[in-house]
């Protein structure tokens, strides 16, 4: 069969590889002069800045089945974090992972023993479940699933809504707790990272994958229609008409959209985020750790990215990255000024006057609202007419899972036309 792909993003790719990978002729178009969608880096004298707020979840199950994870060389954080307010910091790590952080996180006077011991409980508890049917589970939000865990409110406001407002962007938690089992359950089971090469070393090691199985990936090309008819489909790439047995929609929800006609998300989650070099003799000590913003989010985490992973940065600098959830209209120098501020307040032992912005993405659609019940509104891969299949996180929840997941999905759905 012929197959064409629109978008080189996770989705697209995975779906490619695997077509290519079955014996099927593939060509992937893509719009942008680089595969990997909303995950991308730029590098430039000697560091790595990606685009948004983003880390790896090796235990995610499509990251073990579709990624050769060891040839990523993750630099991974430390299981926890850092809790931060004016002149204060404590840390919260599983001792279990992190046996190190055992006595300053049993020590942690801002989280309540009951706390400690019911983190261990959900772990144990969530260890037990298999990820498909966490999925099936989004009837609450992760706050009244917390409180009804037994989690305090202190706890709630001081740990998980700085820490999952980044993973979610939603600091208020409103998020079906399906986002929150799945992810905690990841995190217990695998490291969280980053490539030596950058986030954009995952696409680019999808795209290398489906080229050597034999598929063509031209870039700076977007398909501008898609028209089912009893055979087979039709693209637009340009001034261009290409006849296929099935074309692979994996682009953005609202491109999805206008090129099937099927109803996808139309909201918008939305970050700001600043990459911040420092000289590489200042040690602030974070422990490859996280550090979360208890008191709001100005920003929400700032993260010591090259504690984890050293290869973002030349020797002799450090880069950490502050996240800012939803749309700002503070200029970016402002926004710089908070986050000097929020740490030097976090670390009032150390001057930050050689702190300096070197990067600044803002990604107006970061995620797609995710509120307890969603997953009812997502469309079905197989929604579109004819043999039209859509691949993207919007048909699965939003994370790389569910990008590589639709993309096995659509993978098989097209395998099926034959």
């Amino acid at each position: 069969m012929q197959v064409t792909v629109a978008g080189a993003g996770l989705s697209g790719l995975v779906a490619a590889a695997r077509l290519a990978e079955t014996g099927h002729e593939v060509t992937v178009f893509e719009a942008r002069e680089t595969v990997g969608g909303r995950v991308r880096s730029t590098r430039e004298d000697g560091y790595t800045f990606d685009r948004g707020y983003q880390v790896l979840f090796t235990g995610y199950p499509a990251v073990q089945r579709e990624l050769d994870v060891d040839a990523l060389d993750i630099g991974a954080f430390v299981p926890g974090a850092t809790l931060a307010r004016e002149n204060h910091r404590s840390t919260l790590a599983d001792p279990l992972r992190a046996p190190s952080t055992l006595v300053d996180s049993a020590l942690n006077r801002d989280v309540r023993l009951r706390d400690k011991l019911n983190t261990l409980r959900l772990q144990r508890s969530l260890a037990r479940d298999d990820y498909a049917d966490l999925l099936e589970r989004d009837e609450q939000t992760i706050a009244a699933y917390l409180r009804e865990f037994g989690f305090s409110d202190a706890y709630i406001e001081r740990f998980v809504a700085p820490f999952y407002g980044g993973i979610t962007l939603d600091r208020s938690l409103q998020t079906a707790a399906n986002v929150f089992q799945y992810t905690y359950k990841a995190l217990s089971e695998g490291k969280v990272g980053l490539p030596a090469d950058g986030m954009a070393a995952i696409p680019e090691q999808l795209a290398a994958r489906a080229r050597d199985a034999g598929a063509r990936i031209e870039l700076g090309r977007g398909v501008t229609d898609v028209q089912a008819d009893g055979t087979g489909a039709t693209v637009e790439v340009g001034s261009e008409t290409i006849e296929s047995d099935a074309v692979v929609v994996a682009t953005d929800p609202h491109t999805a959209g206008e090129l099937t006609g099927v109803d996808t998300p139309d909201g918008v989650k939305s970050c700001v985020t600043q990459q911040f070099t420092f000289p590489g003799h200042r040690d602030l000590r974070t422990g490859r750790r996280i550090i979360l913003n208890m008191t709001d989010g100005r920003p929400n985490t700032v993260s010591p990215t090259t504690d984890a992973q050293p290869a973002y940065a030349p020797d002799d600098s450090q880069l950490f990255v502050a996240n800012f959830i939803g749309e700002r209209e503070t200029s970016d120098a402002e926004l710089a000024t908070q986050v000097r501020e929020a740490m030097s307040g976090w670390f009032p032992e150390t001057r930050f006057d050689e702190l300096e912005l070197r990067h600044t993405d803002r990604v107006e659609f970061a995620q797609f609202p995710q509120p307890p019940g969603y997953r009812s509104g997502l469309p079905e891969p197989d929604a579109p007419d004819g043999n039209v299949v859509l691949a993207g996180d919007y048909t699965r929840w939003c994370s790389i899972q569910g990008s590589l997941e639709s993309g096995r999905v659509a993978g098989d759905l097209v395998d099926s036309f034959v």
